[in-house]
């Protein structure tokens, strides 16, 4: 497999190797010894989800407060425009974010380590998103950035797009940031 370093701090892409045929193909998604050898990746996960979204639906971008998430990320089905933002004052990269469009043709993983944000937009028809995560969803403990923040500067390939209630009201960056100050 193929493991791409990007701008943030320990978010990679990877590539994992496909054999295909006349019948159709095969790829691991994941295995603990290669994927800690070739990418890094040491956390144990314990629990997989998997979503499924039409055209123009935004999720995100999400994090956990006190326990946060690392994140393997895949598209079955369809492809996504995933985001990865840094949300760690502290950061030389704070507020920068990574993109990257991943789908069932490309083949693509991103592993966003805990303490990202992270969001997606479907850009086919429809998009079954699968991802492993290293720690369990907790709702008491979610956070969430507003999509659109001008200080991200997300080059999100829609305009308009589908949210929930509660994506439309998390905060822009710096006001998240004073928050997280006091």
């Amino acid at each position: 497999m193929k493991v791409i370093d990007t701008a943030l701090p320990g978010v990679r892409i990877i590539e994992p190797q496909v054999f295909g045929d006349a019948r159709g193909f095969f790829l691991e998604s994941f295995s603990a010894r290669r994927y800690r050898e070739a990418a890094g990746i040491e956390s144990d996960f314990v629990q997989d989800n998997v979503s499924r979204s039409a055209h123009g639906v935004l999720r995100g971008l999400h994090f956990q407060r006190t326990r946060p998430q690392g994140k393997l990320i895949q598209v079955v089905e369809g492809a996504v425009f995933d985001v990865a933002v840094d949300i760690d004052p502290q950061s030389a990269t704070f507020g920068q974010h990574v993109a990257v469009e991943l789908s069932a043709d490309n083949h693509r993983q991103i592993w966003i380590p805990p303490g990202y944000a992270h969001g997606f937009c479907v850009i086919s028809d429809t998009a079954i998103f699968q991802y492993k995560c290293t720690d369990y969803y907790d709702p008491a403990d979610e956070g969430g950035l507003a999509w659109n923040c001008p200080e991200l500067a997300i080059p999100w390939p829609i305009e308009a797009p589908i949210l929930s209630d509660k994506d439309r009201r998390h905060p822009g960056l710096r006001e998240w940031a004073r928050a997280q100050a006091r």
